[in-house]
């Protein structure tokens, strides 16, 4: 039986409950630092192993060159082998701002000028360096990275590149989960004043031993590689470290001085266009059809209004969390959705609230509860028999709270804790004001509301079985109230009159008058229509029934089992009706002439993702086993098919004739994009398959695996034909990302434990060990989320899980990065430098897993993983017209308004700093002079585009809706937030 989540037993105090989940907090907490410390101590053997042998290859050249030259390099070697498994030895280190072991003038220098200082080592103390790359592997020996610190040798005065200076170093920092002191990273900028009071080198390494056990910083270095590294290695680097792991990238040829890299932001813009999907697996009464002809609904954090003749979307973008219920004014145009707590990128909890909007303009009239609800907003209902001057709410506290709002004043009026069982309905009495209901968890409540008060009287069952879950709520014209249970029952309850209590007038007590069975299984959702009867849905047989006003069946239908049980039904136009299903479609039907599919979407967490090389097509996989072959166009499903189990990668072969799906078990199926049939099966490990990709010309294809290797195969017959070639062994970690050379000679690919290795296909699959060789490859595709071109989009502070996806636009102009926040981003390519700015954009409620640009570039499709979403965004270019000239680009409409020097193209709610005034497709509610100022002031807001002018920012931060000013979200987002302050002079009407 469906139930909603985060509630308690009565046995479990709230109290109780919280020291629990500390508890649990804690324990996972410590399950975490011990599994990074494995890790850690895992990379760091297997690079000692790595770097002994590398020694022992060393031997026979260093003996045959001088020795003078050779035994330093030899000492080098085998020293850092033993810092990286903690020892307190002395290290050196050229560049890096956070750290100089040398001298304290030494560190002086390099932090301000970049001048690599060389110091000669006291006799005895041996030197050590980095052998070449931060993360050099030998494809014989290598069975894990190394989690070296930075160890660039401070060069004697000997070597020639002494004079040689390199940009100052940047440093990103973030505390991360402890590290055990034996770990010996590079350690932060904060704990510099304290490396550089070291006297001895050898104090200095335990220090930053120590140090690392407080900080995890990801660092970006620059520097050069010095004289006693490989030739072939030989040529600047940039060098960022990570959960202190060193990421090495070498600059390409073409880049004359790194100082001179500018990145900027793009003059692209993304602008909500399509959502695909809807939440019905675990929501209930959550669709509606509103006057304008639009059914609204929600997934994520969207609140879609799609008009399903016009096949045209707006979307309501205030909330910054998943949205869990919704409510509809009487008067049919404003609508309140209430949200789930969440947390920021920063860690900082974002209130659940409620927001309270109108449907045509789309502007938020008021945010209602900030600070008063707990975790999440269970239920709402707008008062009826005054008008919808108040609305109650129920959170998901384990006392599930009911408080009473004059959401106009947003003033709370009353308050009180209903039950510690589950709520699953609140509603106003539809003629008596001063009644609510409230129904859940084998209860019924009846309230009576009375000022600031609020008293309860229990519904009593008497000889009527007491069902297990009392499930929906309605009303007859009498005033009677039904109820939907789990039993299949319905049970009319009418108010009797009982003897008044002295100086008190009647009271009303409501009991039970009638019982009908209604269903198989439970009664789900009850539906008053306009002409007075009835419908209802069932939950397990699926049955749509309706009654006439003496409550006697007359029609009835069945649901197809393909769409799954009813979680929603609303009266439509004419004599049809909406339903919305617990796998997630909404449909639309009558009784004579059956189910049309309105939406759909993925039942459950969603991550493979492929565009069609020439089509306006992409595909999805997930883990509810659904392939689906989506038209970005039409926005409508062209075909889906079931998988024998889980997809979680996918990528068109270049013909576009078939694309090839990856699973979570090893097992990777190509499937004709025409007719989803099946053409062939393969296996390769028993470990999830994380990525395809076949070359440019589609003769071959790489295959990621979690067991740590590359898989490759000749393609032939168009795609239909595969040869087993090679297979890439030296990553000791899973394969999230890879990418093609042009030529198909060369392999770019990234491992979970942030490493970028190389590889030669035709000699064999090869590790190239001397990556600076493969610098000016000019990759195919850039989906790999390390790399020279793309660090810049990695935020301050970042642990390497950050950003699950990202994605070059084919014309090579932008990067869209999929992160764990909720965002997606649009960074200028290439993105080289540090803290690189973006525009960012919010309408996923969970981690974004995928992001892929259509083949046009026209569009960018991105996908959410807990909140099963699938979103269109329009690549749109930053345009100024003259004044008065604007066009808002309003799906295929483009309306002329009165404008400022920006163009505005959204078809939903402008920022409004001070009165939300939104503009869209609809505006009768505004006159022309204050949508000019409003877009006016959209504008001001635009050209804010550094984070740190998000300081003057006229939005509150600690408000749900606050988007940073310097990515310029509010102009492409359907919706605008408000602090509390100004949703108090926001129009109501």
């Amino acid at each position: 039986m469906d139930s909603l989540p985060n509630h308690c037993d009565d046995s479990i105090s709230a109290a109780s409950t919280s020291d629990v989940q500390d508890r649990l907090s804690a324990l996972e907490l410590r399950v975490q630092q011990q599994e990074d410390e494995i890790t850690v101590l895992k990379a760091a053997l297997a690079d000692v192993l790595r770097r002994l042998a590398i020694s022992e290859d060393h031997v026979a050249s260093v003996r045959k060159s001088a020795p003078s030259k050779g035994q330093p390099s030899l000492r080098e070697a085998i020293s850092m082998s033993c810092i990286t498994n903690g020892s307190t030895g002395s290290r050196k280190t050229s560049h890096s701002s956070s750290v100089s072991v040398a001298r304290k003038e030494t560190f002086s220098s390099a932090a301000k000028s970049g001048t690599e200082k060389k110091k000669e080592k006291p006799p005895g103390q041996k030197e050590k360096k980095e052998e070449s790359h931060s993360n050099d592997q030998n494809p014989q020996t290598q069975a894990s990275p190394s989690p070296q610190p930075s160890s660039q040798t401070l060069q004697t005065h000997r070597q020639t590149q002494e004079s040689k200076s390199s940009a100052p170093s940047k440093s990103i920092k973030k505390s991360l989960t402890a590290e055990k002191p034996h770990s010996a990273w590079e350690s932060a900028d904060d704990s510099r004043n304290k490396l550089l009071r070291v006297a001895s080198t050898s104090k200095l390494i335990s220090k930053v031993a120590k140090n690392a056990d407080k900080h995890k910083d990801v660092i970006v270095s620059q520097a050069k590689m010095s004289t006693r590294e490989k030739n072939s290695q030989e040529g600047e680097y940039i060098k960022m470290f990570m959960r202190g792991r060193p990421i090495t990238m070498f600059i390409p040829s073409d880049v004359e001085n790194y100082d001179d890299i500018r990145t900027e932001l793009p003059p692209e813009k993304l602008k909500l266009e399509w959502v695909y999907g809807y939440r019905g697996r675990d929501c209930r009464a959550n669709v509606y059809l509103l006057p304008t002809g639009e059914i609204v609904y929600f997934i994520a954090s969207v609140v879609v209004l799609f008009n399903y003749e016009e096949r045209t979307q707006r979307h309501y973008l205030g909330h910054t969390d998943c949205v869990k219920c919704l409510a509809v004014h009487p008067d049919k145009i404003r609508i309140a959705t209430g949200q789930l707590a969440g947390v920021d990128k920063d860690g900082r909890p974002l209130q659940p609230h409620v927001r309270v909007w109108d449907s045509v303009s789309l502007v938020t009239l008021q945010v209602i509860g900030l600070g008063t609800f707990e975790r999440g907003v269970g239920c709402l209902d707008f008062s009826k028999a005054d008008s919808g001057t108040h609305l109650c709410v129920i959170d998901d506290s384990n006392e599930h709270m009911l408080t009473v709002w004059d959401w106009q004043r947003k003033s709370k009026i009353a308050e009180i804790k209903t039950t510690n069982e589950v709520v699953l309905a609140v509603e106003f009495h539809p003629t008596d004001a001063n009644t609510i209901i409230t129904c859940g968890k084998s209860h019924i409540f009846f309230w009576t509301w009375s000022g600031n008060s609020l008293s309860r009287k229990q519904g009593i069952f008497g000889k009527y079985e007491k069902p297990k879950f009392v499930q929906c709520l309605a009303f007859l014209g009498n005033g009677d109230v039904l109820t939907g249970d789990s039993g299949g029952i319905i049970l009319i309850w009418g108010k009797t009159t009982v003897e008044s209590t002295p100086g008190k007038g009647p009271k009303g007590v409501y009991q039970i008058s009638k019982q009908i069975k209604a269903h198989d299984g439970s009664v789900f959702t009850l539906c008053q229509m306009r002409n007075g009867m009835l419908l209802t849905g069932g939950g397990k047989d699926r049955k749509i029934v309706l009654w006439d006003h003496d409550l006697n069946p007359e029609r009835e239908i069945e649901v197809p089992d393909q769409y799954g049980t009813i979680r929603a039904v609303a009266e439509g136009k004419a004599d049809q009706f909406l339903v919305g299903t617990s796998r997630n479609f909404v449909l639309r039907g009558t009784f004579d002439d059956g189910f049309l599919v309105e939406v759909q979407g993925h039942t459950d967490e969603l991550w493979g993702l492929a565009s069609h090389p020439f089509k306006d097509l992409f595909l999805t996989c997930a883990q509810d086993r659904q392939v689906c072959m989506w038209n970005s166009v039409d926005h409508t499903l062209e075909w889906t098919r079931l998988l024998d189990e889980p997809g979680h990668c996918a990528d068109f072969h270049p013909s576009g004739a078939v694309v090839a799906i990856g699973t979570h078990s090893g097992r990777w199926f190509v499937l004709d994009a025409e007719t989803r049939d099946l053409v062939s099966i393969h296996t390769d490990g028993n470990e999830q398959l994380s990525v395809m990709r076949y070359s440019v010309d589609g003769t071959l294809l790489a295959v990621g695996s979690h067991d740590n290797f590359i898989y490759l195969y000749v393609v032939t017959e168009n795609g239909r034909k595969y040869s087993r070639y090679g297979k890439c062994t030296g990553h000791s970690s899973y394969i999230t990302h890879l990418d093609w050379s042009p030529d198909n000679k060369y392999i770019m690919s990234n491992s979970g434990d942030y490493e970028i290795l190389y590889w030669d296909i035709p000699s064999g699959c090869k590790l190239i060990r001397n990556r600076s060789d493969c610098k000016d490859i000019d990759w195919t595709t850039y989906t790999c989320v390390l790399g020279f071109q793309v660090f810049g989009v990695w935020p301050e502070g970042s642990d390497g899980t950050d950003i699950n996806a990202l994605v070059r636009s084919h014309n090579r102009k932008v990067i869209a990065v999929a992160d764990d926040f909720c965002k997606v981003h649009l960074f200028q390519y290439p993105c080289s430098k540090p803290k690189a700015p973006s525009h960012k954009y919010s309408a996923h409620s969970s981690h974004v897993t995928n992001v892929s640009f259509t083949h046009s570039d026209g569009h960018l499709i991105s996908t959410g993983g807990k909140d099963m979403s699938i979103i269109q965004w329009k690549l749109v270019e930053k345009v100024t017209l003259p004044q008065n000239d604007i066009v808002v680009d309003i799906g295929a409409t483009k309306v002329p308004v009165p404008a400022s020097e920006n163009a505005v193209q959204s078809p939903a709610p402008l920022p409004q700093p001070f009165n939300e005034m939104n503009q869209n497709e609809s505006v009768t509610g505004s006159s022309p002079a204050s949508l000019e100022s409003n877009l006016e002031q959209s504008a001001e807001a635009s050209e804010e585009q550094s984070e740190e002018q998000s300081e003057g920012s006229s939005l509150d931060p600690a408000e749900p809706g606050y988007e940073e000013p310097s990515n310029e979200t509010s102009e492409e987002h359907s919706e605008s937030t408000v602090t509390e302050e100004q949703a108090d002079n926001s129009p109501v009407s």
